[in-house]
């Protein structure tokens, strides 16, 4: 699991971001919290996705899938908007073929939020980022309450 490079929104600062980590990344220099995008697969994804100390969106995607592009960036954005509260992990569903069938994915993209383990809410499908925004805020605030 290598780290990922964020640029922190506040000072610019290059950050080495963790896949997997007990808290929230924080920027090095500021300690702005940090949006925390990662991607994941079959030998990592409980580590990563499961056992995270905060809510995750799971994106299933294929890089042949035209939606699955579209989506991504609006993923990123909701990711970006939300530091510290929750982490996007990506899961290359071509080469996570366990992660597919562990949670029958049937169709891509398949979004999913996970909190404290468990499967809060699922989506099939491209939707437009205020469909994707809300679908994200219902699902945190049902996991919360």
């Amino acid at each position: 699991m290598e780290p990922t490079l964020v640029a922190c929104p506040a000072c610019g600062k290059t950050n080495r971001v963790p896949a997997q980590a007990a808290g929230h990344p924080r920027c090095g220099n500021c300690k702005t919290d940090l949006p925390w995008i990662v991607s994941a697969g079959d030998t990592d994804f409980a580590a990563v996705a499961e056992q995270s100390p905060v809510p995750v969106l799971v994106d299933f995607w294929a890089a042949w899938c035209g939606p699955c592009r579209m989506v991504s960036p609006v993923l990123d954005k909701l990711a970006r908007e939300r530091p510290g509260k929750i982490k996007l992990v990506k899961v290359d569903e071509d080469k996570s073929p366990n992660l597919s069938r562990r949670f029958d994915v049937q169709a891509i993209p398949t979004l999913m939020v996970i909190v404290d383990g468990k499967v809060a809410a699922r989506q099939a499908g491209a939707a437009p980022a205020e469909v994707l925004r809300s679908w994200l805020d219902k699902a945190l605030a049902g996991a919360r309450g």
